[in-house]
């Protein structure tokens, strides 16, 4: 098999025995797919490319250089989105204020510390009009909100799932979305996390369940064969 990212962590019986078990086929995509793009803010990107220490001086939830190596990447898929008029969601964290903080922010105090310029989309990736806007709450993109009456709305039957955090919002928007029996791809290097391994083994773990996880290119050329279509 190729190497994959995650082979530097995951020990190599683990992968022999879910692979005898079955798992890790790959799902494919269906005839229309929808692009989400989540949580690509300046509060998890910061306002320019850095490292993480540098990062989370301007906002404590930042991801600094991985970040901006994944945005680059999902520019790429953007584009093509847009040239192809498919649609294109931005699930976002929605300000908090006190009444709403919840368990994450009891959990993750610093989400109550972030000025209103990091939930600003990152300019290079932000919306256009027709694009649909998600606020969320929770890590999940589908808890709470109308993503999936969106979706149906728009025929979708595949979700390209990019952004942030790897192992929060985007494995929790992944669950759900395979849980509505949604073929999923998310490219590995267009998703981040300030955690590199929690980012590695959770790549797996959704390749193995949920998605199938390939890299940005790979995923430019499956959608090139659907537009071809």
């Amino acid at each position: 098999m190729s190497p994959r990212i995650w082979d530097e962590l995951v020990p190599e019986a683990d992968r022999i025995a879910s692979h005898r078990a079955g798992f890790g086929r790959s799902s494919g995509m269906g005839s229309r797919p929808a692009l989400l793009i989540i949580d690509v803010q300046y509060r998890t990107a910061g306002t320019k490319p850095l490292p993480l220490v540098e990062a989370m001086k301007e906002f404590p939830t930042a991801c600094g250089q991985v970040a901006w190596d994944a945005i680059g990447n999902i520019e790429k898929l953007l584009t093509v989105f847009r040239q192809q008029g498919w649609p294109v969601l931005y699930p976002h964290v929605a300000q908090k204020f006190a009444f709403d903080t919840g368990r994450l922010t009891e959990k993750v105090p610093t989400m109550m510390d972030i000025a209103p310029a990091g939930y600003e989309f990152v300019e290079s990736i932000a919306p256009r009009a027709g694009d649909v806007l998600i606020p969320k709450k929770h890590p999940s993109a589908f808890f709470g909100t109308a993503l999936a009456s969106y979706l149906i709305n728009s025929g979708a039957d595949t979700l390209i799932v990019t952004g942030c955090a790897t192992s929060g919002c985007v494995r929790g928007s992944v669950v759900d979305a395979f849980s509505y029996n949604y073929r999923v791809t998310v490219p590995e290097d267009a998703v981040y996390d300030r955690n590199h391994a929690s980012h590695v083994v959770n790549l797996y773990d959704m390749s193995e369940k949920y998605a199938d996880v390939m890299t940005t290119e790979a995923t430019l050329c499956a959608l090139a064969q659907l537009a071809d279509r």
